[in-house]
């Protein structure tokens, strides 16, 4: 696993295209986000969806995918987004919302069957550019594990002691807040539901 350190206020363009470069083939980053750090890959690569998978023993027949995107525009490419969901994406992000919306075929095959997707554009500089400079979303699964403390889950030495050896490269951007993002349901944008909170609440 190779390390790149930088910060989300000096990004570091050479790295950016290694990282991309790595997960366009098919490579697993461990990288930051607004909550926690997070495991992530080329969303469209099925390969490197099924090795998160793996990673997180994720079953992606019965658990919700989540993806990060550079912004709303990235999104609305993978996931159906009406005027009312438009509306509420636009208020909130970036920020620390996952909103469920109805998915798109486009997605990788782990994706299919799935109605619904996870949306994400966090208020993280480093992994908005990833997205963006990939060209396309980050499938995205927190760096989190059983029996962790609050304060481990923030620090990159501990996220890098326990996933490092599963991954192909590491950011470490230093300590992150390690809070659950809201999980927002938008399949019904008349209706938004609310399925976890999380630290900050949702705008209209």
């Amino acid at each position: 696993m190779k390390t790149y350190r930088m910060y989300e206020s000096s990004i570091n363009e050479r790295y950016v295209d290694e990282i991309v470069q790595i997960l366009r083939d098919g490579g697993v980053v461990v990288y930051p986000t607004d909550s926690y750090y997070a495991i992530g890959c080329d969303a469209l690569n099925n390969r490197a969806v099924e090795r998160v998978c793996k990673i997180k023993n994720i079953n992606p027949l019965r658990q919700r995918l989540s993806m990060v995107c550079s912004g709303i525009s990235q999104a609305s490419e993978y996931a159906r987004i009406d005027n009312n969901a438009f509306r509420i994406l636009r208020a909130n992000l970036p920020g620390p919302f996952t909103f469920v919306l109805p998915a798109s075929p486009r997605l990788a095959k782990a994706f299919k069957g799935r109605k619904e997707a996870g949306v994400r554009v966090p208020d993280s500089a480093i992994a908005r550019r990833l997205a963006e400079e990939l060209g396309n979303p980050l499938l995205s699964t927190s760096a989190i594990w059983d029996d962790a403390q609050p304060e481990e889950l923030s620090l990159p030495d501990e996220v890098a002691m326990h996933f490092g050896h599963q991954a192909d490269a590491f950011v470490d951007a230093g300590a992150v807040k390690a809070y659950p993002t809201a999980i927002i349901d938008l399949s019904d944008s008349s209706s938004p539901v609310t399925l976890r909170e999380g630290r900050v609440g949702i705008g209209n």
